[in-house]
């Protein structure tokens, strides 16, 4: 990968390697949910083969880049990213985001189709998101960190050791806080059917945040082929259904899943 310049950071700032692979047949590039890092796709290397590439995003404002101002707006993100994305040459570049990352994911997709001699993504996954137009907005990033910590710990129960903790809230809510924003600001730039590569939306059918009627209006976006899968769960159903959740991402692409013995 030739390093360039993006957003002020070298291109490869903007990813974690979660699986590598010399010569891969291709390349997976993961973007985290609101307040959510890199480090959220740790346990996806299990699942996937030895001739794929997982990446997954960097958002400053956390974890190695924590001390940089966090995004409070889309382009912020979707710019600099699909500047980084377009440096992932020589092998076929498919995206996955979840929640606040789907719409991050999805207008990276756009600027790559737009770019060009930019080879652009050869499928976007979007999981645990409405389709543009149909987000729900909640105001939350200005609310106080007791009603925020209230929301994630009902969203994930999982967090909710780790925002018991003082400190750690300290340093986590302000990303949450500034991933809330952009998420209250954003509106969707292309509400017509704009790329020519398949979508397929996830959700977990127990998520309170959308339905099937608002998971498919991710449909509107492509003039390829759009498919919809529930997985049993809520909003986070992807913690608990990681495994049947690669394995069908890896099949839309023609790749056949690693298990946890071989990986």
């Amino acid at each position: 990968m030739v390093e360039k310049s993006v957003g002020g950071a070298r291109a490869s700032q903007w990813f974690r390697s979660i699986r590598g692979s010399r010569n891969p047949r291709l390349r997976l590039v993961c973007f985290p949910h609101a307040g959510g890092a890199a480090s959220s796709f740790r346990s996806w290397a299990h699942h996937v083969p030895d001739d794929v590439e997982l990446l997954a995003v960097r958002y400053p404002g956390r974890e190695d880049r924590l001390f940089e101002p966090a995004a409070e707006r889309m382009e912020e993100l979707a710019e600099p990213l699909a500047d980084a994305c377009a440096t992932l040459t020589g092998s076929p570049l498919a995206l996955f985001g979840h929640s606040m990352g789907a719409s991050v994911a999805f207008e990276v997709t756009v600027r790559l189709a737009r770019t060009p001699g930019a080879a652009g993504a050869e499928a976007l996954f979007v999981s645990g998101r409405a389709g543009p137009g149909r987000n729900r907005h909640r105001d939350l990033a200005d609310a106080t960190d007791e009603k925020l910590v209230e929301d994630l710990i009902a969203m994930s129960g999982a967090t909710a050791e780790a925002l018991a903790n003082e400190e750690l809230r300290e340093l986590f809510l302000p990303a949450v806080r500034a991933d809330y924003r952009l998420i209250e600001r954003y509106a969707a730039s292309v509400p017509t059917p704009t790329l020519d590569l398949p979508v397929y939306a996830y959700y977990g059918d127990q998520d309170d945040e959308i339905d099937e009627d608002s998971v498919n209006a991710w449909s509107a976006v492509t003039r390829s082929t759009f498919v919809a899968r529930s997985f049993p769960g809520g909003h986070f159903y992807l913690d608990d259904r990681t495994a049947p959740l690669v394995a069908d991402v890896l099949a839309r692409l023609g790749v056949k899943a690693a298990t946890p013995a071989t990986a």
